[in-house]
């Protein structure tokens, strides 16, 4: 059975960071890209990030810079690291394999940034 776990949210003050965890198992990770998406309130959730099984990064224009996706085959895990924090990122974070591929969402990670 496909299991992600996220983790590593919190609260952090603007120009702060975090770094979100990605936990999976039930499937052969290191075969898999890998994205971490968001969540608004209201919305539907969005595309933050992605990564290649390997390696290769993409983001959305609005992170660039800032975010950074990683992965360790190892551990089965894929991270983002969230430097330089905005209001506007505070959101539920995500992870999931790509469209087409997509497991069943896991709880998510609150992101609040506010002062």
């Amino acid at each position: 059975q496909v299991q992600l776990v996220e983790s590593g949210g919190g609260l952090v003050q603007p120009g702060g960071s975090l770094k979100l965890s990605c936990a999976a198992s039930g499937f052969t990770f290191s075969i898999y890209a890998m994205r971490w998406y968001r969540q608004f309130p209201g919305e539907e959730r969005e595309l933050v990030a992605h990564i290649g099984s390997a390696g290769g990064t993409n983001y959305v224009d609005s992170v660039k810079g800032r975010f950074t996706i990683s992965r360790d085959n190892a551990k089965n895990t894929v991270y983002l690291q969230m430097n330089s924090l905005k209001p506007e990122d505070t959101a539920v974070y995500y992870c999931n394999r790509p469209s087409g591929f997509m497991a069943s969402w896991g709880q998510g990670t609150q992101v609040t940034v506010s002062s």
